[in-house]
């Protein structure tokens, strides 16, 4: 007998260890979540693992915790972890046990958003392509083929969890979980399918016994007991509220920037009205505010959705490499102190609201002992307003909200920024404008008499290209029967970019923009007498990332004809066409360390600027000294992908301007754990005719404003 209660002792001290702390039982009312018996006002931020690097994740996550956050909160992401049917990868950066490891070893919780539908401005909204070769597949909706791979992946997510004692029921650190992503978007699109589907995917995520609560954003029908959480920007004034009154009000989404686009300039919120929404949320009985982003970090290689760029949020607290956006992440630290100084109170005391004035009001909350919290609110925009509150005259701010403790003393207002404002400094560290220093291998035309793959129409491009490259040819080898010398080529295409070739001769391109989802390209051409070669490159920029019937999306192009005059055209769509999917660098893998010997680069010689030659760079550079980040400025490029020791670093896209006639984007982050010391490859693959020469390689490093003027104007700022 006593044998077996050693065993039981050693199993049950096992567990603790394993799991680091003890089992934490986490409920809810209609006032907060409820962990081990305790409402709690928690302040979460998004960090996405697979947008930063494993040897970030400690420092992102201290940062976090530095400025007041009790939680982080990330999505998961099906196509990394399942890019096959059943074939799973949780390496890296895809260490998502590792990641939520890190962020229980520095205390915090974690909210995890499975989805697995994510939208996120992620490729294909987080979807594996191969989901759509799923015969009789409807995404999204009462579809049993959809529902049979949805609830695999989640199952399989929540079996990871359970295995490796991360849920806090089990003494880990994840306290909610959710379930699809802003699925009333496409409800309606649905119908009765639609509510269905929305039942069964609660019942199915409850199903799992997690021991912790789930989670449906924008979702009013979220079904019991699934608590339905608000996204948005101004929650405080736009959320309806929980859909029973024994689910709390929980902000899943305050949004602190906005995603960027190619053509697009940054979106700029202001610290003060990210406070302002946060404290009129807790005022009005919010309980948990999620900042989304609060780390945003780099979309590498190809993960970002359509014409999104490859740095995402750079304007959240903490910024695309890591490093504090003054005065966001102060004023937000200094606001989390505020309200946890009182929340005691806002938890247990009981709410008034009244109006102080025209457009002044206050929340006022009150407990038995005495203890009293009061929010006084300032909604006009323009002028400074003095109340009267509890016998005493409070000047508010214009458009602010101060916060008393003690409904005494003002504490904090979300106007009064008293965090110094710093700027981002770039300092380069090496030039790449020695010819010497590059190479260059030349991509192919491709031609019909090339291509194996052929059909009599006009084939759809992401069927066609499974997702395993931008790139697709279509080719026609046409026999000139025209009457005129030199017709016009005119196609329409629903990818994002069209460049067109006849007999291996450029003669224009065009592409679309975020918010046109086709465009036309109408260029003169000269044809030869007999037999030709058309070849039209199209390419894509990611794919698209939300919609109702996303299966059902179409790519590439539309129509091709050749016009002589409105009398007299030649449709091309049935003719038939050889494709070729990729580029034939990418075949070779011509960006990997170790390339085939079937590639031949060359010494650079004469760079063709502003004209599209498809050519692949290659150079070699040394790891500047130091922690600061570390990022390429491409701003002397066109269009393409970058690697470096054959991992991609992301898209660029410098052509496309935004309003003010600027890149979108110039500086690409390299992390240093891409790095060896010395002798790093640099392969660029280059559509638009860019100049290598130019490039320069930089340090990025952040200081005060007031600590800026002693050093520039050595080093740039941006």
């Amino acid at each position: 007998m006593k044998k077996w209660v050693v065993l039981v002792v050693f199993l049950v001290s096992l567990k603790t260890l394993s799991f680091g702390v003890k089992e934490e039982e986490v409920t809810y009312d209609g006032r907060s979540l409820i962990i081990n018996g305790h409402r709690n006002i928690l302040f979460s931020g998004s960090i996405h693992y697979p947008r930063s690097t494993p040897q970030m994740w400690p420092n992102l996550i201290a940062k976090a915790k530095q400025g007041g956050l009790d939680v982080i909160q990330t999505y998961v992401f099906w196509n990394l972890h399942e890019p096959q049917p059943a074939k799973y990868d949780f390496s890296g950066r895809y260490d998502l046990v590792r990641f939520i490891k890190e962020i229980q070893a520095q205390g915090l919780y974690v909210c995890l958003r499975i989805g697995p539908f994510i939208e996120s401005e992620w490729t294909y909204g987080g979807f594996p392509f191969w989901l759509h070769d799923v015969p009789g597949i409807v995404y999204r909706t009462d579809n049993k083929p959809f529902k049979f791979y949805m609830q695999n992946f989640t199952t399989k997510i929540v079996n990871m969890m359970k295995e490796e004692g991360l849920y806090a029921s089990q003494g880990g650190p994840i306290i909610l979980s959710q379930i699809e992503n802003e699925y009333q978007n496409i409800e309606k699109a649905f119908g009765v399918a639609g509510s269905q589907y929305v039942e069964w995917a609660a019942k199915m995520a409850v199903g799992l016994n997690t021991g912790v609560p789930w989670v449906m954003c924008k979702q009013t029908d979220a079904p019991d007991p699934v608590i339905n959480a608000c996204n948005g920007m101004r929650c405080g004034e736009t959320f309806t509220g929980p859909n029973s009154p024994n689910k709390p009000a929980l902000w899943t989404e305050n949004w602190t920037s906005f995603y960027q686009v190619y053509g697009g300039v940054p979106y700029i919120r202001s610290a003060e009205d990210i406070a302002f929404h946060v404290t009129l949320f807790i005022a009005r009985n919010g309980s948990f505010v999620n900042y989304y982003m609060y780390h945003g970090g780099t979309n590498f290689g190809r993960t970002s959705s359509a014409y999104i760029i490859t740095a995402y949020y750079d304007q959240a607290p903490l910024d695309e490499y890591g490093l504090f956006r003054q005065p966001k992440w102060g004023h937000l630290k200094e606001l989390h102190a505020a309200i946890k100084s009182c929340s005691t109170t806002l938890l247990q005391g009981v709410q008034r609201n009244f109006s102080l004035g025209e457009m002044q009001e206050a929340y006022v909350f009150e407990e038995e002992n005495g203890e009293c919290v009061a929010f006084l609110i300032n909604n006009d925009r323009r002028n400074n307003v003095t109340v009267q509150f509890h016998n005493s005259s409070h000047e508010l701010l214009p458009k602010s909200i101060s916060i008393l403790p003690d409904c005494q003393n003002v504490v904090f207002n979300t106007a009064n920024v008293n965090t110094t404002s710093n700027i981002r400094i770039i300092t380069s560290r090496q030039n790449f404008s020695s010819v010497d220093d590059w190479k260059q291998y030349q991509d192919v035309i491709s031609k019909f008499d090339d291509t194996s793959l052929r059909s009599n129409s006009l084939l759809e491009q992401m069927n066609t290209t499974k997702d395993i490259s931008d790139y697709l040819w279509y080719t026609l080898r046409l026999e000139n029967n025209l009457s005129c010398g030199e017709p016009t080529l005119r196609l329409h295409s629903a990818a994002h970019v069209a460049y067109a070739f006849v007999n291996d001769t450029y003669i224009g391109g065009a592409h679309g923009n975020h918010d046109v989802k086709s465009f036309t390209l109408e260029l003169p051409v000269t044809l030869n007498e007999g037999k030709n070669n058309i070849s039209i490159l199209s390419v894509m920029v990611g794919l698209p990332d939300s919609g109702a019937f996303l299966e059902r999306r179409f790519a590439g192009l539309i129509n091709v004809e050749l016009q002589c005059s409105k009398q007299e055209s030649l449709n091309l769509n049935n003719y038939t066409w050889g494709y070729q999917v990729g580029l034939l660098g990418e075949q070779l893998e011509v960006y990997k360390e170790q390339t085939s010997s079937d590639i031949e680069w060359t010494q650079l010689e004469h760079i063709m600027i502003d004209q599209i030659t498809l050519t692949w760079y290659k150079t070699t550079f040394d790891t500047p000294k130091g922690d600061d980040p570390v990022v390429l400025d491409l701003s002397s490029m066109g269009k393409g992908e970058a690697w470096v020791n054959g991992q991609s670093i992301g898209r660029y896209w410098i052509l496309f301007h935004d309003s003010k006639g600027n890149p979108s984007q110039s500086l690409y982050h390299v992390p240093r754990s891409f790095l060896k010391e010395s002798e790093n490859s640099l392969v660029l693959l280059e559509e638009g005719g860019g100049n290598p020469l130019d490039i320069s390689l930089n340090t990025v490093s952040v200081t005060d404003l007031h600590e800026n003027f002693s050093k520039l104007p050595f080093p740039t700022s941006v």
